[in-house]
């Protein structure tokens, strides 16, 4: 079946939706349930950060060789590998939570399982962004490029509205449920993939998979802008939590549910700006960066001084905004500086930029939570300002390769 088939190239992009959707939702649970949950097991916040970086880095190191490997096996074989993988190593992970929560194990032991499993789902994980992303810019054109990209931004973000809503309810029944339920639905997911994803025609997948470094000119202020676009996203999501519940004295389950619903706000009003607004946006995916670096920083300021929830619903939100403008510039700038032939390179480098911002973000976040609640937000405002800066002395309009 050829993807260049309107009816193939339908049910192609129904299905990365999908997908992605079904990611967003698991990554959005985890994220409203990890610090309650570590707390429970008797674990500090840096402890939990560690978790998510240890994690992050792992993607960070192998997305690279994912996107490779999607320009030489295909992007359907590796995308099922990443969603396969990511539903038995969710379930690993979630049993080791279950044996400490019974008391079986002591927070130390159970930390180092957590890392362990948790590393070792990420490596199987990362495969799902660079062949997800590599498959959607294989059929689309350079024009349409925003907009394809745009459109899985779109579809991960409706899971995160997803995840958060069905995620508070579960957590009545136990913290671990939505995580539970967040293999279920990626399970899901990859089965769909693997009966009704396409596919690529075998001329379209490259015999020696083209290598990109991070310091390709082409790439380079991108790969600079994205890191530190991740990062400060990842201090917020990793620190809210805490921040919700010390401020607001609230106990684990009230902690997981308002997060959830402050994490759904967030991802409704970046699904609002990628549907509604982007596509009547018709600017540079580096001018997308640039106009989002200062909505951002007054979510940040907004953390660092509120004192209610309203206030930091209000933060959540605009921050969402930000992301919705952020997201797809970023990943579309990445795609069009490059040849078609480096399509599943590009999205490899690209879709490790997130992961090396995860990685530093929680231990710094967490770290410097622990000095001030404040300190965080401070710190990601600090840093979007020099990333604002850095935008107003790099652009895109340097001529793209010929797609």
């Amino acid at each position: 079946m050829s993807v260049k088939q309107p009816d193939a190239n339908k049910l192609a992009k129904r299905t990365l939706l999908l997908a992605a959707g079904a990611m967003g939702f698991a990554q959005t649970v985890l994220f409203a349930i990890l610090a309650p949950l570590g707390r429970e097991i008797g674990l500090v916040e840096v402890q939990i950060g560690a978790i998510i970086s240890s994690s992050s880095l792992t993607i960070f190191l192998v997305s690279p060789l994912w996107g490779r490997a999607s320009d030489l096996s295909g992007r359907r074989k590796i995308l099922l590998i990443g969603l396969f993988g990511y539903s038995i190593g969710t379930m690993l992970f979630a049993g080791v939570f279950q044996a400490a929560l019974l008391g079986y194990l002591i927070p130390l032991t159970a930390l180092a399982l957590l890392i362990v499993t948790r590393v070792a789902n990420a490596t199987v994980m990362a495969a799902v962004a660079p062949s997800a992303n590599a498959y959607m810019a294989d059929i689309t054109t350079v024009a349409d490029r925003i907009k394809g990209m745009g459109a899985i931004g779109a579809a991960g973000n409706i899971g995160s509205i997803m995840g958060p809503a069905i995620g508070g309810l579960l957590a009545s029944i136990s913290l671990l449920t939505p995580l539970y339920f967040s293999v279920f639905l990626t399970l899901a997911a990859a089965v769909l993939t693997l009966f009704a994803l396409p596919e690529l025609p075998k001329k379209e997948v490259l015999k020696k998979p083209l290598k990109l470094k991070y310091t390709d000119p082409r790439i380079f202020p991108l790969v600079i802008a994205g890191v530190f676009l991740f990062m400060g996203f990842a201090i917020v999501h990793q620190t809210i939590a805490f921040r919700f519940q010390d401020v607001l004295g609230l106990d684990g389950t009230e902690t997981a549910k308002i997060v959830g619903f402050s994490m759904m706000f967030s991802a409704a009003a970046a699904l609002f700006v990628q549907l509604l607004v982007i596509p009547r946006l018709h600017v540079r995916p580096f001018v997308l960066l640039r106009i989002s670096m200062p909505i951002m920083m007054l979510a940040f300021a907004i953390m660092a001084v509120s004192q209610t929830e309203a206030m930091y619903i209000l933060s959540m939100c605009i921050l969402g905004v930000g992301m919705g403008l952020a997201g797809p510039g970023f990943m579309a700038g990445a795609s069009v500086a490059v040849s078609s032939e480096e399509q599943g390179a590009v999205a490899g480098i690209a879709g490790a930029c997130g992961p090396l911002g995860f990685t530093v973000g929680p231990l710094l976040g967490t770290y410097l939570y622990s000095i001030d609640g404040a300190l965080p937000y401070w710190f990601a405002f600090a840093c979007y300002f020099l990333l604002f800066l850095f935008t107003l002395k790099f652009s895109d309009k340097k001529k793209t390769a010929k797609h």
